[in-house]
């Protein structure tokens, strides 16, 4: 795999970390600015906002920005909404600094979905995408944790501080190790509208919101979960979420090298599997090993359908991948809000601190009906070429391309394809 991957990751890995240590940080946050912790909870809210606003936005304006420095000041801007966050002199402006750090996160990862999957040789793509997406797993199980006890132990602004001291290594990491990657010529937002408006493109998106919100419908609740119905101390909710974040890096790297050989097939797999383990999660919760055993397949079977819902929108929009990857990232989160709340209505309603896991199973099996039909659809249309198939289908270039030390050669933009090598590809 070429280095460049290890800079995404190392970017996925702060971004992954500012996300989710909010939640661990909620009641510090509160005593120190003099609110209450229900309404510190908008600051994750003002986060995935940003998310949900900046994939679209961001990604438009920078459709004619070469990669790699579309990458760079995506970064930046990431760099700067922490430490506003830790330099924030009241709620406010942390609100303000959230929303900030939050706008670049889905526009990244749809960037940066698209430059791994064109650095790596045709059948590798989704495993160079599924290596990126280890960062964000990697930070479940030591960012989070880590920077929750830093926030513990010297305040919350010390935690954001040091996670705009990993915005800044990420930045030299792209700078030192991604190669200049330029937009086609013809590449322009009105072309990156249209691949959005792809039947399967919709559906796809359509997947990952009921679909991951199945995920969310329990991760949401799982420290309250893991003192209220398995049993456990306050101290084992970090252990708890570690094991989930194991999962999901678990579930992250077998998902790579599954969609490279079987893209639906995975999807289909890892929603019907989702299903399965939250149906039967809240009746192991009194068995503390099966708990923390279903707490990691959760992890593992969750994260398994980011990869193929991922490539699937990449390679459905065509050459115009890169606002449909981001805009991925924006189902991701209106997942998140959707599913945790739809869990706290069930908590609500009083069915018990496990109900979230029944409400999680029926939107796993909304998502997998959406991604059937996709799949029955799909049959009788043209099958489109990978997203960065299109260079088999080119004559020789004479022109230099940038190399990394290790001798990968980046790759080129993807232009066109013709009909017949889009028949001669499956999704």
């Amino acid at each position: 795999m070429p280095l460049a991957l290890l800079a995404l990751a190392v970017s996925a890995f702060g971004i992954g970390t500012t996300e989710f240590v909010m939640m661990g940080l909620l009641p510090n946050v509160a005593d120190d600015l003099g609110t209450s912790v229900p309404t510190a909870g908008y600051l994750v809210s003002a986060y995935a906002i940003g998310v949900v606003l900046g994939a679209p936005l961001l990604t438009g304006l920078g459709s004619r920005v070469p990669r790699k420095k579309m990458l760079l000041l995506l970064m930046a801007l990431f760099t700067i909404g922490n430490l506003a966050s830790a330099l924030a002199p009241d709620f406010g402006w942390l609100v303000a600094g959230r929303l900030l750090a939050g706008l670049p996160h889905g526009a990244f990862f749809g960037v940066g979905a698209v430059v791994a999957a064109r650095l790596v040789s045709e059948g590798r793509q989704a495993r160079a995408v599924a290596t990126m997406f280890l960062g964000l797993t990697v930070a479940n199980i030591v960012g989070v944790p880590a920077a929750t006890l830093l926030g513990q132990h010297l305040g919350w602004r010390a935690t954001f501080l040091v996670v705009a001291a990993i915005g800044l290594a990420a930045m030299a990491a792209l700078a030192r190790l991604v190669p200049s990657i330029p937009v086609e010529a013809h590449q322009d937002v009105r072309r990156e509208l249209r691949a959005l408006g792809n039947r399967q493109v919709l559906l796809g998106l359509l997947t990952a919101v009921f679909g991951f919100a199945g995920v969310f419908a329990v991760y949401s609740y799982l420290s309250a979960m893991t003192t209220k119905a398995m049993g456990f101390g306050e101290s084992s909710v970090t252990l708890v979420l570690a094991l989930f974040g194991i999962g999901m890096t678990l579930g992250a790297l077998a998902a790579g090298p599954l969609t490279d050989r079987a893209l639906r097939p995975t999807l289909y797999g890892s929603l019907g599997a989702l299903a399965v383990v939250l149906v039967a999660f809240p009746f192991t919760v009194h068995m503390q090993w099966a708990a923390l055993t279903m707490v990691v397949l959760l992890g593992a079977v969750g994260f398994m359908t980011t990869t193929p819902l991922q490539m699937l929108v990449m390679n459905k929009a065509k050459d115009a991948p890169t606002l449909a990857s981001a805009s991925n990232h924006s189902a991701f989160n209106l997942a998140n809000a959707g599913g945790a709340w739809l869990g706290g209505v069930a908590i609500a309603a009083g069915w018990g601190w496990t109900s979230p896991a029944f409400v999680g199973a029926v939107l796993a099996v909304a998502g997998l009906a959406i991604a059937a039909t996709a799949g029955f659809l799909d049959r009788g249309e043209g099958k489109s070429s990978r997203v960065v198939a299109a260079h088999a289908a080119r004559p020789a270039r004479s022109s230099a391309r940038p190399a990394f030390e290790d001798g990968t050669v980046a790759r080129d933009e993807p232009e066109a394809t013709s009909p017949s090598t889009r028949s001669s590809h499956s999704s």
